[in-house]
C-alpha cells in the first residue's frame, strides 16, 4: 500500500473497530510453487485477546490451497468507500478522488481443533444472528447440534495473530469543513453515487473539525 502519513490509520482499536463493522475479508497467500491463492471469508476478532486477532474458518480444501500455518498470510479489511465528485466540492479548481477505509493484516495462521473449530462456528453464527429478532442459534436444538458437529469436519478453522499491519483511512481529511458537509450532504442525497455508509464514516472521522470549524 502507498505510504501516505495523512490518512495513515495506525490506531490499533480503530482497526478492530474496522473489523467489526467489516467482516467480510480476503485472504490471500503467497505459496511456494503455486503463487498467489486467494479467498473469501467472514473473519471474528478474538475480543478477549490483546492486539488484533481474528478467527474464522475456510471449507476444504482451502486450507491445503493456502497451506495455512506454513507461510504469512495477507487478510484485507476494506470499510465503507466510493468516488467523490469534484462537483461536490463548490470550490475550484478540483479534481475527483475516491475515499476508503481499508486495513492489510498479516500474520501467520493457527489450525484449530475440531472442538475449537465448533465453537468458532458458533460464535460466527450469533455473531450474525444477534442482530434478527428470532436468532438462530447453532445449537438451539439436539438435532441441529449433531447436524453441526458432522458437517464441522468440512472446515478448518484457525486463529491468526496479526503481528504487523498497514491501513489507511482517506475520508476527506484535507478538504475544509465547508467541503467536507458539502461531500458528505451529496452522498446521502438520492442520485448514482448515494453512499449513507460512506458520508457516516466521513462525518465521523472528521467530527473534531467539522464541529470546530477547522
Amino acid at each position: 500500500m502507498r505510504p501516505n502519513p495523512d490518512y495513515a490509520l495506525e490506531d490499533v482499536e480503530r482497526i478492530r473497530d474496522l473489523v467489526r463493522e467489516n467482516p467480510w475479508a480476503t485472504m490471500i497467500t503467497s505459496v511456494p510453487g503455486r503463487g498467489i491463492v486467494a479467498s473469501h471469508y467472514p473473519m471474528l476478532l478474538d475480543e478477549e485477546a490483546d492486539g488484533i486477532v481474528l478467527l474464522s474458518h475456510v471449507g476444504r480444501p482451502d486450507e491445503r490451497l493456502h497451506e495455512l500455518g506454513a507461510h504469512e498470510t495477507l487478510v484485507i479489511v476494506s470499510g465503507p468507500q466510493g468516488y467523490i465528485s469534484p462537483g461536490w466540492y463548490r470550490t475550484s479548481p478540483a479534481v475527483p478522488t475516491w475515499d476508503f477505509a481499508v486495513a492489510h493484516l498479516y500474520g501467520v495462521a493457527e489450525i484449530l481443533s475440531d472442538e475449537d473449530n465448533l465453537s468458532v462456528l458458533e460464535r460466527l453464527v450469533d455473531r450474525f444472528e444477534d442482530a434478527l429478532p428470532v436468532p438462530f442459534r447453532m445449537n438451539g436444538t439436539l438435532e441441529n447440534a449433531e447436524y453441526a458437529a458432522r458437517i464441522v469436519h468440512g472446515t478448518v478453522g484457525f486463529r491468526m495473530r496479526v503481528t504487523r499491519f498497514e491501513a489507511k483511512e482517506k475520508m476527506s481529511q484535507d478538504k475544509s469543513p465547508g467541503v467536507v458537509r458539502n461531500i458528505v450532504d451529496a452522498l446521502r442525497a438520492e442520485g448514482p453515487y448515494s453512499n449513507a455508509a460512506l458520508a457516516d464514516r466521513i462525518t465521523r472521522v472528521n467530527a473534531d473539525r467539522l464541529e470546530h470549524g477547522r
